[in-house]
């Protein structure tokens, strides 16, 4: 098969959750079947079968409010690359956004910004991913008056509310969706009249804990969040943290977590509050935005 004109362009269902998986295994990335089976519920997948009925390539486009939707999973088996699929699968994710009158963001890798810029992507900030084995300094106490503790049900409306307008993202079912996944990885981060002041989710993978959301009103807040999350799984850790966060970069060096690559965040469009990361201090991970 030497071109995309073989193959159809088909929407992923759910369903197909574990049959899709195996491209992002094949791709060394940490997402299990878990993961696969939310986002296609949450947003649209598209991809391509082969003949033997196998997943060759796919695509996501997750909804994160009316005005923003993110792109990710794009991803061809090996055999299938350099034949313009994965380009082609881009550019309906791309079409499916702008006809919700939407802004398209994305986490680009290095080798994929290119390619976005020339679509008209342009940068927002970057991106260090992190990969910590585990914690050697224990807990990190946080600011006076901040008390952190464990998420509670009750929890979930407020989470919401103090996310959205310091994420600029509308995500309310990911956060709901994350924090009753693992609720043993959630913490909220409060005052002592109960006022919100950060909070941390994070999930499972197939070879990794990730972290993350983490958002908060200070840097130091979010690393007392980081710090406790880290006591309550035995790790490896991945977290993708925006450069800006030179505290986080340093306590994660000191623990001895290494930073083999980043990304670029990226839209297609003006996002409002989008291209600030002074809050959000690690992403839910390129996927989910």
């Amino acid at each position: 098969m030497a071109n995309t004109d073989v193959l159809d362009v088909t929407r992923i269902d759910p369903g197909l959750a574990e049959a899709v998986w195996p491209l992002s295994i094949e791709a060394g990335w940490n997402q299990n079947v878990a993961d696969w089976r939310f986002m296609l519920a949450a947003g649209r997948g598209f991809g391509c079968r082969g003949a033997d009925g196998k997943w060759q390539a796919s695509s996501l486009v997750l909804p994160l409010g009316q005005k923003l939707a993110w792109i990710s999973m794009v991803l061809v088996t090996t055999d299938r690359r350099r034949f313009g699929l994965g380009s082609s699968l881009l550019k309906r994710c791309i079409t499916e956004v702008r006809e919700a009158d939407a802004v398209a963001g994305l986490d680009a890798t290095e080798a994929g910004r290119p390619i976005y810029l020339k679509l008209g992507f342009h940068d927002l900030y970057g991106i260090a991913r992190w990969h910590l084995d585990r914690v050697k300094d224990g807990a990190i106490a946080p600011p006076a008056g901040i008390a952190i503790r464990p998420f509670v049900l009750a929890d979930l409306p407020k989470l919401a509310t103090y996310d959205r307008p310091l994420s600029g993202m509308e995500r309310p079912t990911i956060l709901a969706h994350l924090a009753m996944r693992q609720p043993g990885l959630a913490f909220i981060a409060e005052t002592g009249s109960g006022r919100l002041t950060g909070f941390a989710l994070g999930r499972e993978g197939r070879f990794a804990t990730s972290l993350g959301p983490v958002v908060a009103d200070s840097e130091a807040i979010a690393l007392a969040l980081i710090a406790r999350a880290t006591e309550a799984a035995p790790g490896p850790f991945i977290l993708d943290v925006p450069e800006a966060h030179r505290e986080i970069r340093a306590w994660l060096e000191a623990q001895g977590a290494v930073s083999p690559r980043g990304y670029m965040r990226m839209t297609l469009g003006e996002a409002k509050r989008l291209d600030d990361p002074s809050h959000v201090f690690a992403l839910a991970g390129p996927e989910l935005g």
